[in-house]
């Protein structure tokens, strides 16, 4: 499973971040790893200077062997608690779809 993590302009993408939130992301997704192939995370800041209460975002996306691409959006006060809440939805989501798989 690849993992690909992007940041915007307003997100300082260094690598030793990076390679955390990789790691992270393949810890939480380990049991996934021989049906998705490939993991894009998206970090952000969506008002870039100005303090709000939920301006981190973090989307992933997970791209299934053989189907269409899912993907989920979580915000928080930093980046951190988005990606936490991301990977989080991201479970579930595979979870449902993997489920309805077997059952049909």
């Amino acid at each position: 499973m690849q993992i690909n993590i992007n940041t915007n302009n307003h997100v300082e993408g260094s690598q030793r971040m990076k390679d955390y939130f990789q790691g992270l992301v393949a810890d939480s997704l380990k049991r996934f790893e021989d049906k998705v192939t490939r993991v894009e995370v998206h970090l952000g800041d969506e008002n870039s200077h100005k303090e709000g209460d939920t301006d981190k975002k973090c989307t992933i996306e997970a791209r299934i062997a053989g189907m269409q691409p899912v993907a989920v959006t979580n915000h928080s006060n930093t980046v951190e608690k988005a990606v936490d809440g991301a990977i989080d939805k991201i479970k579930k989501v595979l979870d449902t779809t993997f489920d309805k798989m077997r059952a049909h």
